[in-house]
């Protein structure tokens, strides 16, 4: 942090109080954040606050994004899906053609093209080896048939990446990202908006693909097979984003206790004055201060671009295994009121839960970790 991202940080938290905060049921029950808190993130430069200027970013760093992820946590929102939105971003910088960058960046960085990542499908989530969406190359045009479900921003976006078999054969090297526009693109169909236990702001819907053609030039980088490569090259930015949410979500559960258990009366003393609930506490507050300490090296080695696929996937275990502990243990403290929608640890609570299962789940991610083990890492 410096004077210069704390300014930043003072813009976006007048954002999400003005923009976001009053909005949340009104998010929830229509499934969706409005475009036009799109449009107007798009025109403070909230969004791709680390691309190069030249492409429409803010030529900011991973520092500034981080500080955007904070914010909408703390403020309880996982509506407004910019943590995808970004990683799309950064697929296009580090993997795209020149053209492509140019085409698409720019509208990004406006608000005025929405991302999304089709990755996942009914009968393959984290094995992306077994994706069964096929790309078929015909006359200068790929086709696309298959599905996905469980998309962010799906209903919304305007631009998705496609994770595509183009060669069923080869394996992993035969899987390529495709850059579908969404509008006017005849065989393309978003299917239900998914109703999900938690995040009910966040547009969560199944994508369908019948013979939907696009040009050979909507090929991400322009080479087949190398989708797999590139989906692994950014999962260390998409883990550390993850991880940085968690964390901020712990801290404010933290927060909302401590209040709560300073004003609730038990017994005649307040909450906060039982030995279980100053224990309870102490132990939130040590492992909230370890993982925000763990976090912010993360964030230092991302933006020295040392960041690595182990030490973010130790990162996202840690900070989202540790929320979970935290909300349960913090709706615990209040009692038969932190079951009710209306308090907000309830919300923190619902919305922790899948932070354990998107973006590769826990037990991929000791996976992950014991493989580092066993190359003596």
């Amino acid at each position: 942090m410096d004077a210069e991202i704390e300014a930043y940080r003072d813009t976006v938290r007048r954002f999400v109080a003005s923009e976001i905060s009053p909005h949340l049921d009104r998010f929830a029950e229509q499934q969706h954040v409005d475009r036009a808190v799109w449009h107007k993130a798009g025109d403070l430069g909230l969004l791709l606050a680390d691309i190069p200027e030249e492409y429409g970013g803010a030529s900011g760093s991973f520092a500034h994004v981080a500080v955007l992820m904070e914010e909408l946590a703390y403020a309880g929102d996982y509506g407004f899906g910019v943590s995808v939105h970004q990683i799309v971003a950064h697929y296009l910088l580090r993997q795209g053609t020149e053209a492509q960058k140019r085409k698409y960046l720019p509208q990004m960085a406006a608000g005025r093209m929405i991302g999304a990542i089709a990755m996942s499908e009914p009968g393959a989530g984290s094995d992306l080896q077994g994706v069964r969406t096929r790309a078929e190359l015909q006359d200068g045009h790929y086709v696309i048939n298959g599905s996905k479900t469980f998309i962010s921003n799906g209903s919304m976006a305007d631009l998705v990446v496609v994770v595509t078999k183009t060669d069923p054969q080869a394996g992993s090297k035969g899987v390529s990202l495709l850059l579908l526009e969404t509008a006017d693109a005849p065989g393309f169909q978003v299917g239900r908006v998914l109703k999900k236990l938690g995040q009910k702001g966040a547009d969560t819907s199944e994508l369908f693909f019948d013979n939907v053609r696009l040009p050979a030039g909507q090929l991400l980088g322009g080479v087949e097979g190398q989708g797999f490569r590139h989906l692994m090259q950014e999962l260390p930015y998409e883990r550390t984003l993850c991880a940085i949410s968690a964390i901020a979500s712990t801290e404010a559960a933290l927060q909302m206790t401590l209040a709560h258990a300073r004003e609730r009366r038990v017994f005649g003393k307040a909450l906060m004055d039982m030995q279980n609930t100053r224990f309870k506490l102490a132990e939130v507050k040590t492992q909230a201060t370890v993982g925000r300490h763990f976090v912010d090296a993360c964030i230092e080695r991302v933006i020295a671009g040392t960041m690595d696929a182990d030490t973010a996937a130790m990162a996202k275990l840690w900070t989202t295994e540790v929320l979970g502990r935290t909300a349960d243990e913090c709706l615990q403290l209040f009692g038969g009121y932190g079951y009710m929608m209306e308090y907000p640890i309830a919300r923190l609570y619902a919305d922790a839960r899948v932070q354990r299962i998107y973006g590769g789940t826990s037990e991929i991610m000791k996976e992950i970790i014991a493989r580092a083990l066993e190359r003596g890492v």
